[in-house]
């Protein structure tokens, strides 16, 4: 797997203060085994694993791990740094996993389709296609004179009401709150979406767009929405750090109804 995507074995050096690719040839990623120590014993080397920092400059952005939990289980633990890797990418690297491991049981290396470009070719492009923020003619320029515009005037935040002050302690203890919706539920969410020419995307969007402003968040509400950031079929199969947030900017000035919000 290393060696099919060069985004595994990339590391980021820092040269006079600026950071560079330099993909590695001809390594291998370490497989730690760990004695069976019992499930408290394994929950804490997974917790270890996932929680050891990753020097950049010099460590690939992939380890792994072995333990056995029986006489023919295993666990097997695999972390990756973001910067190698998204959302995405998991599906393509398991895929690939399993590929490789139905191919080693039976006596052979991977067979795999060859991947049409590697993550360094997609900079590359993206570095020629945007051009350089310098030159006020470049297509980076361009758009960022257009988010300038668009988000002129964005609140620093929404005034609706928070159990503690906002930035106050660590920002990585935020809980999750899961929220069920019954049957009969999605599929009048289906329906408003098809009858409105939208998608349950949107409806749900819009839907926090106006719980957050009756809650007190004011007629200008923006909401971060999480983007694949893969333009190009080429990239499909391809592991790499391409998810991007775009601001989705809602208006609810004027009291709309929510089919007016939707259009």
């Amino acid at each position: 797997m290393v060696e099919r995507h060069e985004v595994l074995r990339t590391v980021y050096p820092d040269t006079d203060g600026v950071p560079e690719q330099r993909v590695l040839d001809g390594v291998r990623v370490g497989l730690a085994r760990w004695d069976d120590s019992g499930p408290d014993g394994l929950a804490a080397a997974l917790d270890e694993l996932a929680a050891r920092p990753f020097d950049l400059t010099a460590d690939l952005p992939i380890r792994a791990a072995l333990a056995p939990t029986g006489r023919d289980e295993h666990v097997f633990a695999l972390v990756v740094h973001h910067i190698a890797s998204d959302g995405w990418s998991m599906g393509r690297l398991l895929g690939d996993l399993a590929v490789a491991y139905r191919a080693r049981r039976a006596g052979h290396p991977p067979d795999w389709e060859p991947l049409p470009v590697q993550y360094a070719d997609y900079t590359l492009w993206q570095r020629e296609v945007l051009g350089d923020e310098d030159d006020e003619d470049s297509v980076v320029s361009g758009q960022l004179r257009y988010w300038t515009e668009a988000l002129a005037g964005l609140p620093e935040d929404l005034p609706v009401a928070t159990d503690r002050p906002p930035g106050a302690g660590d920002r990585g203890g935020c809980a999750g709150l899961p929220v069920w919706s019954p049957p009969e539920v999605h599929r009048g969410l289906l329906d408003l979406a098809r009858g409105t020419g939208t998608t349950l995307f949107m409806v749900l969007r819009a839907a926090l767009a106006a719980v957050l402003s009756r809650l007190g968040g004011g007629q200008d509400v923006p909401l971060g929405s999480v983007v694949a950031g893969r333009t190009d079929e080429a990239l499909d199969e391809l592991v790499g750090f391409f998810v991007n947030t775009v601001v989705l900017r809602t208006d609810l000035s004027g009291d709309p109804s929510f089919r007016e919000l939707l259009e």
